[in-house]
């Protein structure tokens, strides 16, 4: 785009002779209407209405690369396009091949990023398919394989989805590699969590609001909708979204455009909407039509209760990535440890698991995780009271673990430490079995 029509006309005459289709604008405003009808743009600094350094700063996040042009170029006018996000910057007068030389290399690089992209995105869709982990999410169990098979073909396309499933089970993670799968990934990932945000907060937070709009609104906010434009939504706990915002919810993913709070006009928006919920979304607390609109594609995310096969995987994954942040050595479970694990029935799911291990991690030996680094609790199947008949080896283990704690705290008189020496375990070992097995007062 420039404002001297000869200019343009020459620009145009030379990149059509180069094999380019080109579409000629006099300004800045007209261009932002057209982004959609190319694949670079060139632009000048100085014009009418909206400059070109005006122009880079309004362009929306998926807009074209942008080469800029000026006759009155000086280093710092090219560091400051640069920064804005421009590609590159020729000073005019410039000679034909010089601009020819330069959309090249920016095609080339456009076309090498997207083969890295489209490689990248395949190998995650491969890992997908065979089950391996998704941004930490593992399984092989028949229910995970089948929810990570519906996932990978619907990131191909915009439709919204719902992940419901109960706390701890990883929509979050599947949420984001919903994002990392579709064409959307170069995008904004923009999430909020509709329970934490206050409700008189979180119309604005939404939708955005303008400058006067309410008592300290002392600027103009571009709300989540248009932060995520050209990207994915996570809404986070939708069903604790209030009954007063859901029609303007529904209107927004209806018409695809938000008004801020105070604006007289609509601004459109282009975002994919992901959202999560670990409660039912019944009427009359969540609009009906609100929840068909949201839930094109509804996935169930099963609980770790139900897919007891993958516990020995979580395991593996998660204290490899524990070991990892912890800077611990990594141990192995014993046979006994990895049955208690996987016969627990887990109300928390995985964020459960994961806190279990690395508490056991602070606890165990270095080199192995036994029972004895587990929480005292999970050696009581469901909570039921250890049978003198019970041929089960971790019941009866910690029915005599505590016991024997109890009886050398008395002989002690209450000295832990002393304990801890009779007992052959290490102080922090026997402050958290006195803990887990509610002997504080003993």
């Amino acid at each position: 785009m420039d404002d001297e029509e000869n200019l343009r006309h020459l620009l145009e005459l030379i990149l059509v002779r180069a094999g380019y289709a080109v579409v000629a604008c006099g300004n800045g405003k007209e261009a932002l209407t057209r982004l959609g009808e190319v694949d670079i743009v060139l632009c000048d600094i100085r014009m009418p209405e909206m400059d070109g350094l005006a122009f880079l700063d309004a362009r929306p996040a998926h807009a074209p690369p942008v080469v800029m042009m000026s006759a009155y170029g000086t280093i710092e006018t090219a560091l400051e396009a640069m920064r804005r996000g421009a590609y590159d910057y020729v000073s005019k007068p410039f000679k034909a091949d010089e601009i020819v030389l330069t959309l090249r290399k920016l095609q080339e690089r456009e076309q090498l990023a997207a083969e890295r992209s489209r490689l990248a995105l395949e190998n995650a869709r491969l890992s997908m398919r065979s089950g391996e982990p998704v941004e930490g999410f593992v399984g092989h169990a028949p229910s995970v394989v089948e929810l990570l098979r519906v996932l990978s073909r619907a990131a191909n396309h915009d439709s919204s989805v719902l992940l419901t499933g109960e706390s701890g089970t990883g929509k979050e993670l599947l949420a984001r590699a919903l994002h990392r799968l579709s064409p959307r990934r170069d995008g904004p990932w923009v999430a909020v969590n509709c329970a934490a945000i206050p409700e008189p907060l979180l119309e604005s937070e939404l939708f955005g609001h303008r400058r006067g709009a309410f008592t300290g609104a002392v600027r103009d906010h571009a709300g989540l909708f248009e932060q995520a434009d050209g990207g994915t939504l996570f809404l986070d706990e939708i069903g604790e979204l209030p009954t007063s915002l859901q029609a303007k919810l529904l209107r927004t993913l209806q018409e695809g455009t938000v008004r801020r709070i105070g604006g007289t006009g609509e601004v459109s928006v282009d975002v994919r909407i992901v959202a999560a919920t670990a409660a039912s979304l019944s009427a009359p607390r969540f609009r009906e039509d609100l929840f068909y609109r949201v839930a094109v594609v509804h996935l169930q995310i099963p609980p770790l209760r139900e897919r007891a096969e993958d516990i020995p995987l979580l395991v593996d994954h998660l204290l490899s990535g524990l070991c990892a942040r912890m800077r611990l050595p990594r141990p192995s479970v014993s046979d006994s440890a990895m049955r208690l694990l996987a016969g627990h029935r887990w109300p928390g799911n995985v964020r459960q698991l994961e806190n279990v291990l690395e508490r056991a991690l602070l606890v165990a030996d270095a080199d192995l995780l036994d029972v004895g680094a587990l929480p005292a609790e999970m050696a009581v199947s469901n909570h039921t009271p250890v049978s003198h008949d019970s041929l089960s080896i971790p019941q009866r283990t910690a029915a005599l673990e505590r016991t024997l704690i109890r009886e050398a705290l008395r002989l002690h008189e209450g000295n832990k430490a002393a304990a801890a020496r009779a007992l052959e375990l290490s102080y922090k070992a026997l402050l958290y079995k006195i803990r887990d097995y509610g002997l504080e007062g003993a």
